[in-house]
């Protein structure tokens, strides 16, 4: 049967054009955005997704700018940390010099003092942004990534990295700062006997910078400071510094250190040499407000006497040491930050192609299938073109 009011091979022509149409216009699309999925429409679970990792991509951008940050800030610190090391290598230099008796130890004072004004200079300058790792302060935290688990939390995460004061003079305690004052020093009696040993034993407990301690033996008194990050082994070692800087007659010092100074007891003794005892007494831990900077024994380091050149030659491998140790922590925390950067950059490609793999429309199949519909098209719109004329077969019926 024919009908003029309904041509069913027209609207399957019709309906097969249309469907011919959307996907040419899906293919365009495509081509035009280089996207397969453009906007949350055409896949709203992938789009989620990928906009979340685009995200996470623009944050770990941050990250390494702060990574690169983080590096130079340690680096300057490594830098300036290394020629501290070498000037303090050339100072044990002209201390050794000086335990000659034939040399002009006044002029040697004066280069040693030079060096030491030298390193004030070096750790002053040694600064990155505002930041200087050389002096006390605690520490600085570098960004370093977002973790996000399962359930989709992100947290921070950062690398640590602790000051190491290279300062050389005694230092104020900031507004609001507190010491803990529970570290003693403790005495087995109030006299040394001729020919006696007698030992102070530091009480193992929370040490602070700013604590002083001060030992009086005979006529001379002793203190000691403690700097920012002293443990109660370098308090000891400092009080027994401090006992042979005083170069007190008949007396000598040695000192037992533990391995783990928060729960053991570094104990200094005391040996009398003379033919009479000698009183000594005990005040440890006053809290004046001030520490020592970690190099603060070149302040009263001097090699203008016999005494104090030899004291000096005892001081000041402890002082490149603590210097050594700083440029390597330094140099430690900068390459654990490179390697992090480093990490993040590839973390952030692998999660630029992850992207793409979702979203990026693939060009080749987008150009073949494209030929192939618009072939459909007009193929569609020649079948729709018959249909329509098929009608005007009826009318030959009407002659």
């Amino acid at each position: 049967m024919s009908s003029i009011l309904t041509n069913s091979s027209a609207m399957v022509a019709l309906e097969t054009l249309r469907g011919i149409n959307k996907g040419m216009n899906q293919v365009q699309n495509e081509i035009s955005t280089g996207k397969k999925v453009a906007n949350a429409k055409d896949n709203a679970a992938v789009f989620a997704i990928s906009t979340v990792m685009s995200a996470d991509v623009a944050s770990f951008d941050k990250i390494s700018d702060s990574l690169n940050l983080g590096s130079a800030t340690v680096g300057v610190a490594r830098a300036a940390s290394e020629q501290v090391v070498d000037i303090l290598s050339e100072m044990k230099g002209l201390i050794v010099s000086a335990q000659e008796d034939n040399v002009d130890r006044t002029k040697i004072q004066t280069d040693v003092a030079a060096l030491k004004s030298q390193i004030d200079t070096i750790v002053g300058a040694a600064q990155f942004n505002g930041q200087n790792l050389l002096k006390a302060g605690g520490s600085i935290d570098v960004l370093a990534s977002l973790d996000r688990d399962s359930s989709g939390a992100v947290t921070a995460s950062n690398i640590n990295v602790s000051r190491v004061s290279l300062e050389t003079g005694a230092l104020t305690l900031g507004t609001g700062a507190t010491i803990a004052g529970a570290t003693s020093v403790a005495a087995s009696a109030a006299t040394i006997a001729a020919g006696a040993t007698e030992t102070f034993t530091f009480t193992a407990g929370a040490t602070s910078a700013g604590d002083s301690y001060s030992l009086t033996i005979g006529s001379s008194t002793v203190n000691y400071v403690a700097r920012d990050g002293d443990t109660l082994n370098d308090v000891a070692t400092g009080v027994k510094a401090a006992i042979d800087a005083a170069g007190i007659a008949n007396v000598s010092v040695d000192l037992t250190t533990v391995a783990d100074p928060t729960a053991g007891n570094p104990v200094i003794s005391v040996t009398n040499g003379g033919a009479g005892s000698i009183g000594f007494a005990v005040a440890g831990q006053t809290e004046d407000g001030t520490y020592g900077g970690g190099l603060s024994a070149l302040d009263t380091l001097t090699v203008a006497t016999d005494v104090g050149a030899t004291s000096a030659l005892g001081a000041i491998d402890a002082l490149l040491t603590t210097a050594i140790d700083a440029a390597s922590g330094f140099g430690s925390a900068q390459k654990r930050i490179e390697i992090q950067g480093e990490f993040v950059n590839s973390l952030m490609d692998s999660m630029k192609v992850g992207i793409g793999a979702l979203i990026d429309a693939d060009m080749e199949e987008a150009s073949a299938r494209l030929q192939s519909l618009q072939v459909q098209q007009q193929l569609g719109v020649q079948a729709l073109s018959i249909a329509n004329q098929a009608p005007q077969s009826l009318l030959s019926l009407f002659r």
